[in-house]
């Protein structure tokens, strides 16, 4: 967290799920294992002490591909990971990656002293991967790897992913110091959030969003292993919410109205966050399952207020989708919340002001607000590839670079990140100075609404200095 300062100043770290799914499943097959957990380093070089008291013959590092911001392989993470392949190097340590950026950029992790990158999902490759190394033999018939031979990367055939989720042991939490994740949270937000996902994979096509670890196949856990879990962590950990990490949680016909029968069976009662589309939001009784089961915040990525944008992108969704879900929610008492995304190929002022509208129509609980990022994988990113000649990555999750040429310079998104993140919290500042139900957090922004504005016209003006068009639409 140290390393990406907007996510610092968020103080709502989860421990790496992905990492302990894998530790769980090595650790059954008679392996001995250790975690190093960066979340709370200051420097990469701190996994020297653990190197040197455990002696591991093998250093993994292993993303947590639940976490969506590992998809876009920050260039500080990058660094901090080629690191700590050194220090392994140094102790004579065998390496395995597994992460987005290794599976992009193979050749740099190899080079810099990686011995084997996963691509794909990484468990049962991981422990094939150490059995080869136990066993001395040769890592060819393995599905799933890149290495190097000859200074020739091999990669060979692709791994199929586990359908039958629920046959994977459960993550192995003992391995995680939660007291530090635990006294964060209730420290900056008075309760305690842990990660779970339901799911793996997308099977929706948005042609700017890279699948690089579980792909396009969509499989579940049951209800039934998902309440289990929940039940067994929440009596050890304590913890009041949860952030199911799923790209899309519940889409299969019936998993939220029988996930909902089972917490109320087991007399469990935790509020929940996730991740969905409008269009899935639209479906008879979905809405009420969630709220039934403990949801209080949906995050949509709603992208743009546009169609024409919405449409360029294939989201599969509609501007009316979006606007109606919000609807929805907001009468079920569930806070809509919604990712944005401006920047995307010919995306014009009046797309922007839609987007705006769009906003403020809604006018959901939150937003988090971004700018088109190529990954490698996406059709988007074969159509501005050529220009990523000076920067193809961010450093930190608040970089917010756009690097492709579009018909806006990076500078105008850049203020337009900030004039619509200060008009969207005017707006709701507004909306709270007339509500009855006037809580601490709602208080400080309705006192902050001077600076919003101000803040707003402040950044107005800049755009409209050197993007005079502007004007019309803002």
């Amino acid at each position: 967290m140290q390393f990406d300062p907007k996510q610092d100043n968020t103080n709502t770290p989860y421990p790496p799920l992905a990492t302990i799914y894998a530790a769980s499943l090595i650790r059954n097959n008679n392996y001995e294992v250790d975690l190093f957990d960066v979340q709370f380093c200051e420097s990469a070089n701190e996994i020297e002490s653990k190197i040197i008291s455990f002696k591991p013959d093998v250093l993994v590092i292993y993303d947590d591909g639940f976490n969506y911001l590992t998809k876009m392989c920050l260039t500080n993470m990058r660094e901090a990971a080629w690191e700590m392949q050194g220090i392994a190097k140094k102790h004579n340590c065998k390496v395995i990656v597994s992460s987005s950026d290794a599976t992009d950029h193979a050749r740099d992790y190899l080079n810099k002293g990686a011995d084997v990158i996963i691509a794909g999902e990484a468990e049962q490759t991981l422990l094939d991967v150490l059995d080869t190394y136990k066993n001395e033999l040769l890592l060819n018939k393995i599905a799933g790897i890149k290495y190097l031979q000859n200074n020739e990367i091999v990669e060979t055939n692709t791994r199929q992913v586990i359908r039958d989720l629920d046959s994977l042991p459960k993550p192995a939490w003992d391995l995680i110091d939660i007291e530090k994740y635990k006294s964060r949270w209730l420290k900056h937000h008075g309760y305690f959030s842990l990660n779970f996902v339901t799911t793996r994979g997308c099977p929706y096509k948005c042609n700017w969003c890279a699948k690089p670890i579980y792909g396009n196949r969509y499989n579940a856990h049951s209800p039934t292993y998902i309440v289990e879990l929940i039940k067994d962590t929440q009596a050890k950990f304590g913890f009041d919410h949860i952030w199911f990490a799923d790209d899309i949680f519940g889409l299969k016909p019936n998993w939220v109205k029988e996930f909902n029968e089972l917490l109320k069976k087991e007399n469990i009662s935790i509020k929940y966050k996730i991740q969905s589309r409008a269009d899935l939001l639209m479906e008879e009784d979905t809405i009420k399952h969630l709220k039934e089961s403990g949801c209080d915040t949906v995050w949509m990525g709603a992208e743009s207020g546009s169609q024409k944008i919405l449409d360029a992108m294939d989201k599969g969704i509609t501007v009316e989708q979006i606007i109606e879900s919000c609807k929805k929610l907001k009468a079920a008492q569930i806070k809509p919340a919604l990712f944005i995304q401006f920047g995307y190929i010919d995306e014009t002022m009046e797309d922007i002001a839609s987007t705006i509208k769009m906003i403020k129509q809604t006018m959901p609980e939150d937003i988090g607000i971004s700018v088109s990022y190529p990954l490698p994988g996406t059709g988007f990113y074969e159509k501005v590839k050529s220009e990523l000649i000076q920067k193809s990555n961010w450093s930190d999750s608040d970089d917010l670079d756009l690097m492709f040429k579009n018909n806006y310079s990076k500078k105008f998104y850049k203020d337009l990140h900030r004039y619509v993140h200060y008009t969207y919290r005017a707006a709701q500042s507004k909306q709270l100075a007339k509500s009855v139900y006037l809580k601490k957090g709602n208080i400080k922004r309705i006192v902050a609404l001077p600076h919003y504005l101000l803040s707003a016209k402040k950044f107005k003006n800049k755009i409209i200095s050197y993007q005079s068009d502007a004007k019309k639409f803002l």
